[in-house]
């Protein structure tokens, strides 16, 4: 009984020093989940990885799987793939959405499959002319060129522009000059020419097709990004339409028609019938919709590309956002496309479907 008469008390003293403690613990706890959810789980402690993204194309238009063997489009796949790499090098290592964007166009634009640089189509007179457009969402500043037929890379000589002269928009022999002096790449005109593209020329000219590409692919090859500073950015390059004539101008180097960069909605890069797309202000049209409406860069797109065809033309757009997101939309069968972001995404393709 002296045992038990002594241990009681030491119990009960225990007991509550336990209580208090617990109670205290909870109350802790209450006062600052924050903090005891931070300790339990530990990716809390650790930032968020940059994200960025990245969409390109190649050109839209009536390409069919019963048109296209599997070798041809094994072909075009590994095109693609290796521009979008290009791009994505760039984006993975911390560079900013204009390096990308400008990668990713000269390696599309230095391939015959596409209708830029090297490769592209010939005019009614049979002159390779070639434009190209670049944007930095940022600053909303741009670069472009129309109608040179001497610079290597005309999407380098858009940025370059933008950069280093006054202007925005330069073309034929003064945007020649300019990159001349600015001590860019330049090469004989016989080096864009291509045998397959001479044969469309004279296959359009002996079936008085009119004024469009002979299997109506619209070439135009494009890149759109965000980096990992949250910055879009938009590039643009073609060799117009075969047997275009009289120094014909598409939407591709005019800035808000088939290129255009804006942080506050997306940047987006257009390829198809030049002429509704400079009709609708498609590139601008789908930012103000998305910045005026609230609507997202899909439905967006969407929308633009249906007033498109209301008015008889066809094509596509690639866009990307501030967010990270990488979308197309296109009224054509088909549009050779791709996109990659840092979550993992990588795809390339051609068909709707």
């Amino acid at each position: 009984m002296a045992v038990f008469c002594y241990d009681r008390p030491m119990m009960t003293s225990m007991s509550r020093r336990t209580l208090a403690i617990a109670a205290l613990t909870l109350a802790l706890g209450a006062a600052f989940p924050a903090a005891a959810q931070a300790k339990e789980g530990p990716s809390m402690t650790q930032p968020a990885a940059p994200t960025w993204s990245l969409a390109i194309h190649g050109g839209a238009g009536t390409m069919s799987r019963e048109k296209m063997t599997p070798e041809k489009e094994a072909e075009y796949k590994a095109a693609l793939a290796f521009a979008l790499e290009a791009g994505s090098k760039v984006l993975r290592e911390g560079g900013t959405s204009l390096d990308a964007v400008e990668a990713a166009v000269k390696v599309l634009e230095d391939d015959p499959h596409f209708n830029a640089g090297r490769g592209a189509v010939f005019t009614y007179n049979g002159v390779n002319e070639l434009d190209a457009a670049i944007m930095d969402g940022r600053t909303r500043a741009a670069g472009a060129v129309t109608g040179i037929t001497h610079i290597k890379h005309p999407i380098t000589a858009a940025r370059t522009v933008m950069e280093k002269s006054p202007h925005v928009f330069l073309s034929r022999e003064g945007a020649e000059e300019f990159a001349r002096e600015q001590a860019l790449e330049m090469v004989d005109p016989d080096y864009f020419a291509t045998p397959e593209r001479w044969r469309q020329l004279e296959e359009l000219k002996a079936r008085k097709l009119g004024w469009f590409d002979v299997d109506l692919k619209y070439g135009t090859v494009g890149a759109v990004a965000v980096d990992t500073a949250g910055n879009v950015a938009a590039a643009t390059s073609t060799g117009g339409l075969t047997g275009k004539r009289w120094g014909r101008i598409g939407d591709s180097p005019i800035i808000g028609a088939g290129t255009y960069a804006d942080n506050r909605a997306c940047a987006i890069s257009a390829t198809g019938a030049g002429e509704f797309f400079i009709r609708e202000g498609v590139a601008h049209e789908i930012c103000a919709r998305m910045r005026f409406t609230g609507e997202g860069p899909q439905q967006a797109a969407d929308t633009v590309m249906a007033n498109v065809a209301a008015l008889g033309g066809d094509g596509g757009v690639i866009v990307v956002t501030p967010k990270g997101e990488a979308i197309f939309s296109f009224n054509t069968p088909g549009m050779y496309r791709g996109r990659a972001t840092s979550a993992g995404v990588k795809e390339v393709a051609v068909f709707k479907d």
